[in-house]
C-alpha cells in the first residue's frame, strides 16, 4: 500500500491507481494528502469508498490494485466519489485469454513449523476428532439432529464434537444435481477432521445409500457406519449405537506433533467491503505463500469472483495444461450464467456495494488476493478432493458462502479462512476462522470475528506482521483451540443445485 502522512484517512493501494480508498468517513471540502498530492474533496466520501486522485474523462479506465476495475460513465474531477453512479464493469462474457507465465520462485522452506493433529491411516492429518452424522436425503434430517443431540449429552468429552451435517436434497433429483449431491457427500465423509462418520439414508430416495458408499476409495471403513431408516426398527437408537461403536475405536486417537505441510487451508470471503482486498484478503494471501512454501496445500474457490481477474490467475499456472484447465473452469461458469439468462457481471451484492465495491473486476481483484503469489498446480471440479502435495488448487464452486465453504471442506481443507467486511455468524463443518477487514465489525461482533485485520489501518501494523500473527493463530486452531463458529455451534452445509427437481 502506498500511504502518506494522511494514511489514516485514505489509502492508494498501488502506485498506478487513480483512486484511493477512504479509511474513515471524509467530508466535502476536506483536504487530504495521498502519496505527496493534496486532494480537496468535492463531496462526502463514506468509509471504504473510492475517491478520484485526478481528473478522469468519461470512457477512461479506473485503476485499483494496479489493474483496471471498469470504465467511467461520466467525467470525474479530482476528489469526487467514484462508485456505481459513474463507474461500470467492462465485462460482457466475451473475454479471451492467453498464457503469459508469471511465476514466482518460492522454494520450500526448511525448519517447518508443527502443530498437534490426528494422523489418519491414509496419511492425512485431521485437526479435530469429531463424529459427523450425515444424511443422504432431507427426509431424515431430524433423525440426524436427534442422534447428534443425544450423543452430545450421553458421550460428552469422548470426541471433540458430534455434528449433524444436514441438507434438504437427495430426493427427486436428476442429472447434475444428483451427481453434485452424491459427489459432495462422498468427499465430505473423507475429510480427515472426522474421526468417525455415520451415514443415514431413508431407503427410497434417488440418492441411494449403496451407490453413494460404493465410491469411497479413501475412507477407513472401520470408521464408517451406515443404514437406511426404513430398514431398522428405531432409526434414532440405531444411530446412537453406531456412534458408540465408533467412539470405542476413537478412544485411542491422540494428537501428535505434525509438520504444517500436512495442513490444507480453504480460502473464502463473504460480505466484502472496500478494505477486504487491502487488509483481510491481503494477509490471507501472505498465509497462502507461507503455507505453500512450507509444503502445505491451499484451496481457492468462488469462480465467479475470479471474473475480471482471471487472467492474473491464469498467468500463475505452472504449465499450459493447468492454464487450459483454468480457462475451462472460468468459461464453464460463465456459460452457466449465460445458459440461465443471467448477466455474467451480476455482482457485487448490495452489501458489497454499500461497503464500497463497485464492479466485479474490483471485487475479484480484491478476492484473488487470498491466493497470494503462489503458483497454481491443480484445478478440480466441484465435489472433488484436492491432493495432499504442496501448492495452490483452484476449486470450481459458486460464490455463495455455504456452498463454496462446504465444497472447501469436501475438497479436504482442515479449516476455512473466511474474510469479511460486513460480518456473518455462518460456520461450516470445519473450523471457520472469521477475519475482519475493518475493526468496526470486530468490535461490534467479537463473538463472530476470530482475527481483526483492520488493525493494519487503525494501528499501522504491517501486512506481513499481521499475516505472521494470523499464521500463529492458525497453528493454535489446528492444535485444538476453538473458533467462534465452533463455540457457537454454527455448522452448516450447502449443496450446489442448478437443475431439475421432480
Amino acid at each position: 500500500m502506498h500511504n502518506s502522512s494522511s494514511a489514516s484517512l485514505a489509502v492508494q493501494v498501488h502506485p498506478n491507481d487513480n483512486v484511493a480508498v477512504a479509511v474513515a468517513p471524509l467530508s466535502k471540502g476536506q483536504t487530504i494528502e495521498i502519496s505527496g498530492t493534496q486532494i480537496t474533496l468535492a463531496e462526502d466520501i463514506s468509509q471504504g469508498h473510492k475517491l478520484s486522485l485526478t481528473s478522469i474523462k468519461q470512457g477512461d479506465d479506473i485503476f485499483k490494485y494496479g489493474y483496471s476495475i471498469g470504465q467511467t460513465t461520466a467525467d470525474i474531477a479530482a476528489g469526487q466519489h467514484v462508485h456505481s453512479h459513474n463507474l461500470r464493469t467492462k465485462l460482457d462474457g466475451s473475454e479471451t485469454y492467453q498464457y503469459q507465465a508469471q511465476l514466482v520462485d518460492t522454494p520450500t522452506q526448511q525448519n517447518i513449523p508443527t502443530f498437534n493433529g490426528y494422523l489418519r491411516g491414509n496419511g492425512k492429518v485431521g485437526i479435530r476428532n469429531e463424529i459427523w452424522i450425515i444424511n443422504t436425503v432431507g427426509c431424515v434430517n431430524q433423525a440426524a439432529k436427534k442422534i447428534t443431540d443425544i450423543c452430545k449429552q450421553k458421550y460428552a468429552g469422548q470426541a471433540d464434537d458430534f455434528i449433524a451435517l444436514t441438507h434438504p436434497f437427495g430426493c427427486s433429483q436428476l442429472g447434475d444435481d444428483l451427481s453434485n449431491t452424491k459427489t459432495l457427500l462422498s468427499s465430505l465423509m473423507q475429510n480427515p477432521n472426522a474421526g468417525g462418520v455415520v451415514m443415514i439414508g431413508l431407503g427410497c430416495e434417488n440418492n441411494q445409500l449403496k451407490k453413494l458408499i460404493a465410491d469411497l476409495p479413501d475412507i477407513d471403513t472401520s470408521r464408517f457406519r451406515y443404514y437406511n431408516s426404513q430398514e431398522v426398527m428405531d432409526e434414532i437408537q440405531t444411530g446412537v449405537d453406531y456412534v458408540a461403536e465408533l467412539l470405542e475405536l476413537m478412544a485411542t486417537d491422540k494428537r501428535t506433533t505434525q509438520p504444517v505441510s500436512k495442513l490444507a487451508l480453504g480460502m473464502k470471503c463473504g460480505g466484502s467491503d472496500g478494505f477486504s482486498g487491502i487488509t483481510a484478503n491481503a494477509i490471507v494471501g501472505r498465509v497462502t505463500d507461507i503455507l505453500t512454501q512450507y509444503g502445505g496445500r491451499v484451496i481457492l474457490t468462488e469462480t465467479p469472483e475470479m471474473f475480471g481477474a482471471e487472467q492474473v490467475l491464469m498467468n500463475r499456472a505452472v504449465n499450459t495444461d493447468i492454464f487450459e484447465k483454468i480457462v475451462k473452469l472460468v468459461s464453464d461458469f460463465k456459460q452457466y450464467f449465460i445458459a440461465n439468462n443471467q448477466p455474467v457481471y451480476e455482482n457485487p451484492s448490495p452489501g458489497n456495494k454499500a461497503g464500497g465495491l463497485t464492479t466485479l473486476e474490483e471485487k475479484s481483484l480484491g478476492a484473488i488476493q487470498k491466493g497470494g503469489r503462489a503458483s497454481i498446480n491443480q484445478v478440480i471440479d466441484y465435489g472433488q478432493i484436492a491432493t495432499l502435495e504442496q501448492g495452490l488448487t483452484l476449486l470450481q464452486a459458486p460464490g455463495n458462502d455455504a456452498v463454496s465453504s462446504t465444497a472447501l471442506a469436501a475438497a479436504g481443507a482442515n479449516m476455512v479462512l473466511f474474510t469479511t467486511g460486513r460480518g456473518t455468524p455462518l460456520g461450516f463443518p470445519i473450523p471457520t476462522v472469521k477475519i475482519s477487514s475493518n475493526s468496526g465489525i470486530a468490535e461490534r461482533k467479537p463473538h463472530w470475528i476470530d482475527f481483526n485485520a483492520g488493525e493494519i489501518l487503525d494501528k499501522g501494523i504491517s501486512v506481513d506482521d499481521s499475516a505472521n500473527a494470523l499464521f500463529e493463530y492458525i497453528l493454535r486452531v489446528a492444535s485444538g483451540e476453538q473458533t467462534n463458529n465452533e463455540k457457537n455451534d454454527n455448522r452448516e452445509i450447502g449443496i450446489w443445485k442448478s437443475g431439475v427437481t421432480l
